[in-house]
């Protein structure tokens, strides 16, 4: 894959929360406001970098050429939450209203099937490059372009949200059924970008 191609298949024709489905929880329970959807999103693509960059050596130096695949998820699974519980002391000590914010679905992060899957994909897709720097290089830009790509999803639904909230809608349509409708509108919209894959 070519930069560019993996910079726009990160970033919008499989964009993880729209396109993929993965990261669903944050990005209905986060995205209220455009302030936490950037929380949420800086915080999830600082830890895909990051886990992205230890996990991907892990698994091609020491992983599959002792055929120990199996071990994949739980290795990957401890190195997230070592991130996200960086990621969520920092918050705590630096900015304290984020973390108030983002409540609970910060140490969900480690659950978030969205990094993970960005950790597990990376080896699939680049384990077999040429060499394991060009693999390496681009199994990074992707984790960072993946995060990109989960927040723009977070932002466009914070705004999206904000217009419907202040719509005036029949009582039975308010709250929750808003929200899915509203969120499968997003989603549709980023149907259009799988015909450039």
């Amino acid at each position: 894959m070519t930069v560019f191609a993996i910079i726009l298949s990160a970033i919008l024709t499989d964009n993880f929360v729209l396109s993929k489905f993965m990261g669903c929880c944050p990005f209905l329970g986060v995205s209220q406001n455009i302030g936490s959807s950037i929380g949420m999103g800086t915080a999830v693509t600082f830890v895909m970098l990051c886990s992205t960059a230890i996990t991907y050596p892990i698994s091609v130096l020491l992983l599959i050429p002792r055929d120990l695949q199996y071990l994949q998820t739980m290795a990957f699974i401890l190195i997230i939450a070592l991130f996200v519980q960086i990621v969520e002391m920092a918050l705590k000590k630096l900015v304290p209203p984020l973390y108030k914010a983002l409540g609970v679905y910060l140490p969900l992060i480690t659950t978030n099937c969205a990094v993970l899957g960005v950790t597990i994909l990376n080896v699939d897709q680049f384990a077999n490059s040429v060499s394991f720097a060009v693999g390496y290089g681009k199994a990074l830009l992707y984790a960072g372009c993946a995060g990109l790509g989960f927040t723009l999803a977070l932002i466009l639904f914070a705004g999206v949200r904000s217009r419907v909230a202040e719509a005036d809608l029949p009582k039975m349509v308010q709250g929750i059924p808003s929200t899915l409708v509203a969120a499968s509108i997003v989603s549709l919209s980023f149907l259009a970008f799988s015909g450039m894959s």
